[in-house]
């Protein structure tokens, strides 16, 4: 297979790009590829739930916009913002007709649950494997639909455009126009070219740039790497969010998440002393939004010199939480925590990407027919800090507006002619894989190091000269070497950690998750 032709190609296959392709199947041929399995992204990893306005009898909209500004330090984009809000309850009730189960109370209303940053109950959910769910639902219906072929383990490597018919792009080039991508068969080793009408990067975040993440192996920044090198505009980089409570469990990865709906369940942060010290930080306390509680974590863990802080349970209702949270219960007792009696160790961990490909309302980026949701997509809907539970809210408030967005012209729309097919000649397999693996291994040490919950200018420069030696080598190693999925992740992850650094260097001073000890 040399070339193939769809009307829509998308890139990925977490809960937004599920959901896109079930709108844009209704309009046409969908072809979805997913460089690992189909039940594998970082949706299946989100714990506590989704956030939207259900009970209006205690809650509003402008009550969850309010919480949204003030846990993104109000840099977030208030139309977008408000916009997400109102749209979000029909989208999960569209969730629920696929056939997602959140769970009910004994009265058979929804039980919404508190979070930290929220100033009412609204968090929808199923146990503590609320994304596990809704991409169940999504699968469901994504492989029974006829019009969506799916491939697993196909590696998009790079986006066409007219830089491979020999066309000088800039950023500051106004057409840019995506043609497809050209994508790696991992199973045949062949690379080839998918031509789409419009392509969706849904591709997810970047947490494995960082030594400690509880994102999966696959979030490797694949798609804002790809959009940044085919010149779509990326922004608010530097906003990368710490979840305050991974389990510590040293050599671990990716890190079990203690979900922040743990806390809104009544659980406290203390410290080694059995101070509840949040309340030093915050008059939240526990509940204070994510990048204060990261921090006043990290400041514990640096004055008392320890590797992490504790969650107390003992005080909570022990049937009650296992009934809520029985993965995170039965996850402690594995590694002899029991929370009726004993405090769960935990410390931050790199959790999301507040940044990512510019899009507007509709999902479209700066590159004509190329469009970004979810994680990868920077909407504005986040600011300098994503409240908790906001993330599967966007993705599927975006897949719906970008699904309605992408067919309008489609029936006109053509596939871009004599593309050229991928160049092998010069290449050869790599003589050793350690190469490969030390460079990644190495990124990982310096951002965790230099770019993480705490900065500085030295810090970030010390940063960004140790990745320019890495960067090199790497781009010789892609230059004169076969493709390989692991050899691709660690070139997306070079360039979404520069993208991380070149974005903190520049902003001086502290906002949301850009802490700096050099503020202006």
């Amino acid at each position: 297979m040399q070339e193939v032709k769809v009307d829509f190609l998308v890139i990925g296959s977490g809960v937004a790009g599920l959901s896109f392709a079930l709108k844009a199947a209704e309009q046409g041929r969908v072809m979805m590829i997913t460089k690992d399995q189909l039940e594998e992204s970082n949706t299946v990893y989100a714990q506590g739930g989704i956030a939207a306005v259900w009970d209006k009898d205690r809650d509003s909209f402008s009550k969850h916009v309010s919480d949204t500004l003030d846990a993104g330090a109000n840099l977030n984009d208030l139309a977008v913002v408000e916009m997400v809000v109102k749209e979000g309850p029909e989208r999960i009730q569209e969730l629920i007709s696929f056939g997602t189960r959140f769970d009910k109370s004994k009265g058979k209303e929804y039980d919404l649950a508190m979070e930290g940053g929220h100033t009412a109950r609204r968090i929808l959910h199923h146990k503590d494997v609320t994304g596990k769910e809704i991409v169940r639902a999504l699968r469901e219906k994504v492989k029974e639909h006829p019009a969506i072929e799916v491939l697993e383990h196909h590696f998009a490597v790079d986006l066409i455009t007219q830089h491979h018919f020999g066309e000088k792009v800039t950023r500051s080039k106004p057409d840019i126009e995506c043609f497809g991508a050209y994508v790696f068969n991992e199973l045949t080793a062949e690379t080839y070219t998918i031509l789409a009408k419009r392509t969706m990067m849904s591709t997810g975040g970047v947490g494995v740039a960082y030594s400690s993440t509880t994102n999966p192996s696959i979030a490797t920044g694949d798609g804002i790497a790809m959009a940044y090198r085919a010149k779509a505009l990326v922004q608010d980089m530097e906003f990368i969010q710490f979840h305050p409570t991974a389990l510590y469990e040293p050599g671990q990865s990716p890190s079990f998440l203690v979900s922040e709906a743990v806390r809104g369940f009544g659980a406290k942060l203390r410290n080694h002393k059995d101070e509840e010290f949040m309340f030093n930080y915050d008059e939240r306390g526990s509940l204070a939004p994510r990048d204060i509680v990261a921090r006043a974590i990290d400041s514990e863990m640096k004055i008392h010199g320890l590797d992490h802080v504790f969650l107390d349970c003992t005080h909570l209702n022990m049937k009650s939480f296992q009934s809520h949270f029985p993965t995170i219960y039965r996850k402690c007792v594995d590694i002899g925590v029991n929370p009726a009696f004993n405090y769960i160790p935990v410390t931050p961990s790199a959790h999301y990407c507040c940044g990512g490909i510019v899009v507007d309302q509709e999902g479209r980026t700066s590159i004509k027919n190329l469009y970004a949701i979810g994680e990868c997509s920077r909407t504005g809907l986040h600011g300098a800090n994503r409240l908790a539970s906001n993330s599967l809210l966007e993705a599927v408030v975006y897949a719906d507006r970008a699904g309605k967005a992408v067919v309008k012209g489609i029936d006109k729309a053509i596939f871009k002619a004599n593309v050229p097919a991928w160049d092998t000649s010069g290449t050869a397999a790599p003589e050793e894989l350690i190469l490969i693996t030390q460079s990644l291994k190495e990124l990982q040490g310096i951002m965790s190091a230099y770019v993480g919950i705490v900065r500085s200018d030295l810090r970030l420069k010390r940063a960004l000269d140790r990745l320019k030696i890495i960067y090199e080598e790497t781009e010789t190693l892609y230059e004169k070497t076969t493709i390989s999925r692991k050899l691709c992740e660690v070139r997306n992850l070079i360039n979404v950690s520069y993208l991380i650094i070149k974005a903190a260097s520049e902003r001086n001073r502290s906002v949301g998750l850009h802490y700096t000890l050099d503020e202006d």
